[in-house]
Order: structure tokens, then sequence, then C-alpha cells
């Protein structure tokens, strides 16, 4: 069958650092065709699993090590725990190349990648994610904001394993009422949940900064789905928003993750972008 993305003109070639619930769909999105864009490489921790995946793909996308990806592609995309973060991103923005992030946090906790971006001219994006609204914290922000704070709720699930759990000595485990497990700033946040909160990061870089950027976290046994709510207030505006996302197969993970991706991409390679 012949592909029609054929005939499209030259396409930027993608790769996707990390292949698993988040990498996978949008693996699977670029290969059904993302105009102006092609998968180039993936990486993965379970090599023989993502060869599985892509042997069925409609073109040959090779697997390679983190730090090969900026050998195929010109777009790199991070979809892979916040730990190996700062392995995946320097490669490419030292080539001077497009990061696209997840891991929020990690990026707020590694400032020596935005000043390198800087330097070589390499793009970091970070898309909306599983939060809304930044569009308008990004207008408001050109004024004066005076104050930002979101609230998330989770089903325990979706907290297990934090380090600040571990560090507090905190057993999620047959919970029965929602219980406050953090408020602070967005930073510190980041650091105690740093699979849980890359919504704070992104809220607190379209906004007034990591450190006063206000935080709670909450487990709730009584949600199946994390549960987004932010507040701001401004010289151009107040206003509150909450997103209730359906988890992912990870459950740390929504769903809406991934198509934000897949959305950011679309305004690489499309004629038209919409929104701030």
């Amino acid at each position: 069958m012949k592909d029609d993305r054929e005939d499209s003109g030259p396409e930027i070639p993608v790769a996707i650092a990390g292949f698993g619930a988040i990498g996978r769909k949008v693996g699977e999105r670029l290969d059904e065709g993302i105009p102006g864009l092609r998968l180039a490489a993936v990486s993965a921790r379970n090599v023989k699993r993502a060869a599985d995946i892509v042997a069925k793909y409609r073109r040959q996308v090779p697997i390679a090590p983190v730090e090969k990806l900026i050998e195929f592609a010109d777009i790199v995309i991070e979809c892979a725990p916040a730990e190996i973060f700062a392995a995946i991103a320097e490669p490419v923005v030292r080539a001077g190349k497009t990061l696209l992030v997840i891991s929020v946090g990690a990026l707020i906790a590694h400032p020596e990648i935005i000043e390198l971006a800087r330097k070589t001219g390499a793009r970091i994006l970070v898309p909306t994610g599983a939060l809304l609204g930044l569009d308008a914290v990004q207008a408001a922000a050109e004024g004066k904001i005076e104050s930002i704070r979101m609230i998330s709720r989770k089903p325990p699930a979706g907290l297990m394993g934090a380090p600040f759990l571990t560090e507090h000595g905190i057993d999620l485990h047959g919970i029965t009422e929602p219980l406050k497990l953090y408020e602070g700033s967005a930073r510190e946040a980041v650091k105690g949940f740093p699979a849980n909160v890359n919504v704070a990061a992104a809220l607190s870089l379209a906004g007034i900064g990591p450190d006063r950027t206000t935080i709670e976290i909450w487990a709730d046994p009584g949600l199946t789905r994390n549960t987004h709510t932010i507040t701001v207030v401004s010289d151009s505006a107040e206003f509150s928003m909450t997103i209730a996302n359906i988890p992912s197969e990870n459950p740390r993970t929504g769903k809406i993750t991934a198509l934000s991706i897949i959305a950011a991409l679309r305004k690489l390679g499309g004629s038209i972008c919409i929104g701030t």
C-alpha cells in the first residue's frame, strides 16, 4: 500500500526517548502521520518490547541509546523517568536541537540545561501536559501575578513510591479519608513527588516561578481520576480552573499527557498555531 506521506514534502525527524505508556502512544500517532514530521528513532529500557512494537509500524524505526538519538533527529521527545532526564537532555541541548520535555520537574532541578540551551540556541519545549490554562497564565505573567495556587488530588495508587512518602514514613495503603501530604512551593514539591507533579513545574515556569507557586498535594481514596485545580490572582484577571484526568496504564500519568505532546507536535509541523 502506498504511503501518502511520501508526497507531503520534507519532514522533520523526531525521536522518542522513553517508550513507556506515553512514548508508545506518541510513537503510534507519529507513525500514523503528523504533517511535517516523521518518527526517526526511539530509545527504550526494554529494547525487545520496543522492537516488537516498532516492527508493526509502517516505516522502519531504529532503536538507539538515548545519547545517540540526536544522530537521527532534530526533535527529541523526553518521555522517561526523571532520574535519567539529564542524560537525555544534555546531548540534545548541546547539539542545539529541540527538546520536548515531560519531566518538567527535572528541568527545574537542572538549571544548567536551560543555561546551556541559551548558549547553543537549542529550544526546550514544555507541553501543557495534564494541566490546563497555561496560555492564560503566560498571558497574565506579562502583567503582574499576585499569586498562583494549585491543589492536586490523586488516588493513593498514583502517589505510591514518591520519595516524600518514604522520607516521612507515610503509608497510603488502606487510607479511607482524603489526606493532605504536602503544602509548599512547587520547587520542593517536584523534589518530593518527581513522578507526580510535573504539572506543578510547568505551571510555575508559565507564571511566577517555582518558589512563589504554592502547591497542595492530597491522596484521596474516593477519587479515580487525577484532579488539579489552579487559582490565579493577577492585575489582568482572576481565574480558577479544574481538570480531572483519566489515568493511563501508568496510574501516575493521565491519558491526556500523551495527547498534549501530540498536539504540541502538530503545532511544530503545521501551518497554523492555535493558542499562546
